[in-house]
Parts: structure tokens; C-alpha cells; sequence
């Protein structure tokens, strides 16, 4: 028998269960070998013998990727002497990707499951072509015909205009009230065309319609005042004008001269009071001023038939041709004047009477005949006269008098 002795070379690395396990190597001094025929030496031999490794499952023949990736962790530790950190983060970078990504696809669900109508899941849909997207997508358009221009009759009015004529005008042409205010009363309902109740603006009716107004109304109007003033030199009858005032700034309580004879001055009559008619800056006599529509409607419409009276202080010849000239065949602004009447009130005076109002008519006309006017006075407007009234001061318009 061989009696030499021997080291038993190290055992190998055996795997079990996608684990790895190192046998320790044996220390350089061993005791003597036993026997080959002794149980001693059976048992060697079996520990010497590298272990079988157990039948692998199915599973563990294919390991996770999350498995390999520790596996391999582990082998370059045991290897390298990597510290563990190291090597996990060595092998975290392609371990759990897969992982990662079976977590992350969700299960394919139906429209239904996703709370959506009964059908197909998505996936089974059939793609669609250009030509069904633009068939699908958008509804067919209708032709839409041009608009043909409307027809007109030969008097050049719209064929299936609205016939009849603004209510609002027709007050106006009657002389109920101004056609601003008309449309205040309609929009307050105090309007009747033939016992019908009106409030919508821009009503058209027959001209011949009868047209009543509410008591309401009459009331409203009855309230609303007329002044008469007597405007001096250096006054302006309108707007404004720098360096100068307007002559309703005349008119205040201290100003009043029909005071204790008619009602006292309130600031409410201030409002909406408008002159009715223009008398220039270096003029004097009468002026009216109103808050009734009516009223400034009568005096200075386009077919106002009121006269005013003047009183004109002239210098210069004017010959018999010149005086006939003034009553009638002047033009101003290439428009021909209306018929006036003009004579003489006294040596130096010319009386006119004019039915318009143009603007500085009476000096253009005099300039026109050789004639300078030092000096105008309004003394009388329709049926109203200016009478005693003291420059700068004003009163109310009667109930008896009317233009």
C-alpha cells in the first residue's frame, strides 16, 4: 500500500439554487491519512468528492434577470473584493430594467374598462386612411348660395321695406313734442296709435294715424318751462366762445323780473334748457330759451312759419332798387332767401321781419345794398313781444301766451 502523503487538492465552487458557496480550503498541517479499507477513509473520500448538484427546476434553469443580475453581483465580489454597494450598483443597471419595464406596460383594457362606450379595444382598431378621416371627421358642408342683391323699385326705395312712416316723426311733424323726447315717451309707454299702446323704438305707422299721449305725459310737459330773456351786447345765445359767455348764465334767481308773479326760479329748470334761435354777439332784444321740444320745434324748424321782428339801426343811401332788393331777390350762400319785409321805421331805422334765421342774415343783407348796421334789436317773436322787459333780466312764459 501507498502510503505517501498528500494534499487533497481545494474543493470546486459548486451552485445550488443560483447561489454560490466556497468550500474553506484545508489547513497546510492534516493528520495522516487513514486507510483505504477504513470507514476513515470512505468518508474522505465522499467529502472530497465534489457535491452533485440537486435537479434544477424549470424555473431555476431560467433565472429572473433580477436573480442574474445579484448572481452576478455576488460572483464579482467574491472575485474582485468588491465592497457590496459597488457591485450592486454595478449590477443595478441592467437587472432591474426588465423588471422594471413588465411593471410598467399596464394590461390592455377595453373602451369599456376604461369608461368609455362599448367596442373594440384600441389595439383591434383598424387604421384609417386619409380619404375616411376627412369622410368621418368632418360633416359635408351644404352650399351656401350667395346673397343676391335686393331689388329696387324705380323711386329707389328697397322693395319689402317697412312701410309707413317713424312714429317719432310723425309727433315731431305735428307738433306734439321733439323727436327726442317722443322717443322718451314711447319707451315709457305713454304713446297710443288708434288706442294701441306703444314701446318699441323705430315704430312705423301711417301718417294718418291718430296718435294720443298719456295724461302722464301732458303732466310731464306742463312742467317744463320757457324763459324769456333779454340778452345784451357781449353775450353769445349757443356755445361758448372764448372770452366770451353764454346768456344762460343770466339766468338766476336775482335776475327773475317777474318775481311774485309767476312761480320762483328753481336750479331744475336750468336742466335741458336750450336757446331756441340765434341772436348774435353784438346783438340785443329777445331770446328764448326752453326745455319743451315742442316749442323749439315750432321756432326754428325747417318749416317754421314763425316770424321774427327786428329793429335796425343802419348807415349809409339805400335807394328805392336796394329796399326791394331786401324784401325779396338777395341770395346768401348761393341759396336764394325767402321773401322778408323790410321799411323804414324812422330816418336811421329799418324795420325786418324774417321767417329764417340765417347765420348774421340781416348785416349780410344790408352789406349787399351798401348799408352798415351800427346797432340790431329783436323786439318780437310770433305772438310774443319783448315788451318792457329790462336788459339782463328774464321771466317765465305765460300760460295765455304762445308764439
Amino acid at each position: 500500500m501507498n502510503t505517501t502523503r498528500r494534499t487533497p487538492p481545494a474543493p470546486a465552487p459548486s451552485r445550488v439554487a443560483g447561489t454560490l458557496k466556497v468550500r474553506a480550503r484545508a489547513p497546510e498541517t492534516e493528520p495522516a491519512e487513514p486507510a483505504a479499507d477504513s470507514p476513515d477513509a470512505v468518508t474522505a473520500k465522499q467529502d472530497a468528492a465534489p457535491a452533485r448538484k440537486p435537479a434544477a427546476s424549470k424555473s431555476d434553469r431560467k433565472p429572473s434577470p433580477a436573480a442574474r443580475g445579484e448572481r452576478r453581483a455576488k460572483e464579482t465580489r467574491a472575485n474582485t473584493g468588491a465592497p457590496r454597494d459597488a457591485a450592486e450598483r454595478a449590477s443595478s443597471r441592467a437587472a432591474p430594467k426588465a423588471a422594471e419595464g413588465r411593471e410598467r406596460q399596464p394590461a390592455r383594457r377595453t373602451a369599456t374598462e376604461a369608461g368609455g362606450k362599448p367596442g373594440r379595444a384600441p389595439a383591434e382598431r383598424p387604421a384609417r386612411t386619409t380619404m375616411d378621416r376627412r369622410s368621418t371627421d368632418r360633416p359635408a358642408r351644404a352650399a351656401t348660395p350667395r346673397p343676391q342683391p335686393t331689388p329696387r323699385s324705380p323711386a329707389g326705395t328697397a322693395e319689402g321695406a317697412p312701410e309707413g312712416v317713424r312714429l317719432s316723426k310723425v309727433m315731431a311733424e305735428r307738433g306734439l313734442c321733439s323727436r327726442r323726447e317722443a322717443d322718451g315717451l314711447i319707451e315709457r309707454g305713454w304713446v297710443f296709435v288708434d288706442g294701441r299702446r306703444i314701446t318699441e323704438l323705430g315704430t312705423r305707422i301711417d301718417p294718418g294715424a291718430n296718435i294720443t299721449v298719456a295724461p302722464e305725459a301732458r303732466r310731464q310737459q306742463a312742467q317744463r318751462v320757457t324763459i324769456l330773456l333779454h340778452k345784451p351786447v357781449g353775450y353769445v345765445s349757443g356755445q361758448p366762445e372764448p372770452g366770451y359767455e353764454p346768456a344762460v348764465v343770466l339766468i338766476k334767481a336775482e335776475n327773475q323780473f317777474d318775481v311774485g308773479e309767476a312761480q320762483n326760479f328753481h336750479y331744475s329748470h336750468l336742466k335741458g334748457l336750450a336757446p331756441a334761435g340765434r341772436l348774435d354777439i353784438d346783438s340785443t332784444g329777445l331770446l328764448v330759451l326752453t326745455q319743451d321740444g315742442r316749442i323749439a320745434r315750432q321756432l326754428i324748424g325747417d318749416d317754421s312759419k314763425v316770424d321774427k321782428e327786428y329793429l335796425v339801426r343802419v348807415e349809409g343811401e339805400l335807394s328805392a332798387e336796394g329796399l326791394a332788393l331786401l324784401n325779396h331777390g338777395l341770395e346768401l350762400d348761393g341759396r336764394r332767401l325767402r321773401p322778408a319785409q323790410v321799411e323804414w321805421a324812422n330816418p336811421d331805422q329799418l324795420r325786418f321781419v324774417l321767417r329764417e334765421g340765417r347765420k348774421r342774415q340781416i348785416r349780410r343783407m344790408c352789406e349787399l345794398v351798401g348799408l352798415k348796421v351800427v346797432g340790431l334789436k329783436r323786439v318780437r317773436i310770433g305772438k310774443v313781444r319783448l315788451g318792457d322787459l329790462p336788459a339782463g333780466q328774464w321771466r317765465y312764459l305765460r300760460e295765455d301766451e304762445h308764439f
